[in-house]
């Protein structure tokens, strides 16, 4: 019984470590910084609260599927699961679907 549980735990990590979300990372400054980052320098830098989400640059009107809009940047819902990266040219990357001006990838 209790191997089939480690079984199962190791499982269930395993699925929870495929899934990729945004990273939390210091941005470029552009405007005034998002919604649980602070401006340092050049940068906006993320609070040490523990409750930033990841973001990136705002490009073109809206922000891609997973995301909402914070000034001049896109933040990851709280229940997404998904990063996303500025589409460059007209295709996304093997693994990654278009979503307006972004590729975000796949589950």
């Amino acid at each position: 019984m209790r191997k089939t549980l480690l079984i199962a735990a190791g499982m269930l990590l395993s699925a929870g470590a495929a899934l990729a979300q945004q990273p939390v990372r210091p941005l470029p400054k552009v405007g005034g910084c998002p919604l649980g980052y602070y401006s340092s320098g050049n940068y906006c830098v993320p609070s040490s609260g523990g409750n930033t989400r990841g973001a990136i640059e705002k490009s073109g009107a809206g922000c891609p599927l997973g995301f909402y809009s914070s000034g001049n940047y896109c933040l990851s819902s709280p229940s997404n699961e998904r990063e996303a990266i500025q589409k460059t040219g007209n295709a996304c990357p093997l693994g990654w679907f278009s979503s307006g001006s972004y590729c975000v990838k796949s589950p």
